[in-house]
């Protein structure tokens, strides 16, 4: 056997799961989070109780010892606070999410799923808390559920409104997010912008609700992110054909290169072909878009056109009609290329969010699929690295250009001989 051919098997520890990560890096914070919220529902009972000296009765008093508790992640620390009584009732908080003692969480790794996924929602909520401690979590108020809720919901409308002048934003990805929730008798969509700044660092821009990705819903999240101090267009968009995010984006930032996300288009080409032709089909599409530069890639193009036109116009038209905007990347440093020509900084963030939301068609609000999909991407954009040659940023925006991924040399022959004359 080659040793091309021998798979090695990584340990446990090696293996790279982003749910598991994402979920033990969000775990301590949403625990804490939960504390605080009972804490806080426990204080507010209390509010109009006063002594003597016009003193609350029942206030903070700083924390337990912090303590560990064992999860399916792996060990998340813990600080419960305390409080302090001063009236004849001696009043104690105990935590129903980690109560005393307890030093290991019960089925962690489906509790917590449920916490980020589906566990915004009050009733959800619970029924995942009792996953995670048992029959404890029953005393867990509704109320205290509602104030987590909120605190998500506050987090994501102050993100909303924060300023995103202070970079200047080279790349786009954009795309339309169906969770298979619904709410108000619609399927529920969110807008999504991605955007690579001059460092070369992946951020969220936008996570909006919208019609369908109708271009009055992507115009105003455009008008938005305009307001919000992004004045200068970016260079280049990457998205699905189907988005009325393309209109949108003529009338708002017009400068902006259009790039058609490749894995879009090979799927929209491979529905009007059978199933029998499509894998001899796909080849021949990857073969366009992995083209060394533009020349080879309108020749593959021309090939795949000549062949399956006869039989299957529909397929060829779909693919020739984005001719230009599929190929737009060549334009762009090489090294970017691998980020540019599809919108998979979208795809895999919510990949996981996809799946989950599938299996459930319960109705949900707006906020709450938007908190959920902005509690996931945070998450998600911790992990992210720099994209390839983001050195070639800089030269981007001064408006050096490149052709089939090289740098164009710029001839200044024409002047030297000028300034001699």
């Amino acid at each position: 056997m080659s040793k091309d051919n021998v798979v090695a098997l990584s340990s446990p520890e090696e293996i790279e799961d982003p749910l598991t990560e994402l979920l033990h890096n969000g775990a301590k914070r949403l625990i804490q989070q939960a504390i605080e919220a009972e804490l806080a529902d426990l204080l507010a009972r209390y509010t109009g109780e006063v002594d003597e000296q016009g003193r609350r009765t029942v206030v903070r008093n700083g924390y337990l010892p912090e303590r560990e508790i064992l999860t399916g992640v792996g060990p998340v620390s813990v600080k419960v606070p305390k409080v302090r009584s001063r009236g004849e009732e001696a009043v104690v908080f105990r935590s129903s999410l980690v109560p005393p003692y307890v030093r290991k969480a019960r089925r962690v790794e489906a509790a917590l799923p449920w916490l980020y996924l589906k566990g915004i929602s009050t009733g959800q909520m619970q029924e995942a808390l009792e996953v995670l401690v048992g029959s404890e979590a029953k005393g867990l108020s509704a109320s205290v559920i509602g104030r987590l809720k909120r605190d998500w919901e506050a987090e994501y409308t102050e993100w909303c409104c924060r300023d995103v002048s202070r970079d200047r934003w080279v790349y786009w990805w954009a795309d339309g997010i169906y969770s298979g929730l619904r709410a108000e008798r619609q399927k529920l969509c969110a807008l999504v912008i991605i955007g690579v700044n001059e460092r070369g660092e992946k951020h969220f821009l936008a996570i909006e609700d919208g019609m369908r990705e109708s271009t009055q819903s992507w115009r105003e999240v455009l008008l938005d992110l305009k307001k919000r101090g992004l004045e200068e267009a970016p260079k280049l968009a990457a998205g699905d054909g189907a988005l009325g995010f393309w209109a949108a984006l003529d009338e708002v930032y017009p400068e902006t290169r259009h790039q058609r996300c490749w894995v879009h288009k090979t799927a929209n080409v491979l529905n009007y072909l059978p199933k029998g032709v499509q894998p001899k089909a796909k080849k021949a599409l990857q073969e366009i878009w992995m083209a060394e530069n533009r020349a080879s890639a309108h020749k593959a193009l021309a090939h795949f056109v000549k062949t399956y036109q006869a039989k299957y116009p529909k397929a060829v038209a779909c693919l020739e009609k984005d001719r230009e905007a599929l190929l737009a990347f060549y334009d762009f440093p090489a090294e970017h290329w691998v980020h540019i020509r599809t919108t998979n900084p979208i795809e895999s963030t919510f990949a996981t969010i996809r799946h989950r939301t599938d299996q459930t068609k319960g109705c949900v609000s707006r906020n709450t699929m938007l908190a959920m999909l902005y509690k996931l991407g945070m998450s998600a954009e911790k992990r992210w690295r720099r994209i390839r040659g983001f050195n070639y940023l800089a030269k981007i925006i001064e408006g050096v250009k490149f052709r089939d991924g090289v740098e164009e040399e710029v001839n200044n022959e024409t002047d030297d001989s000028r300034n001699v004359a």
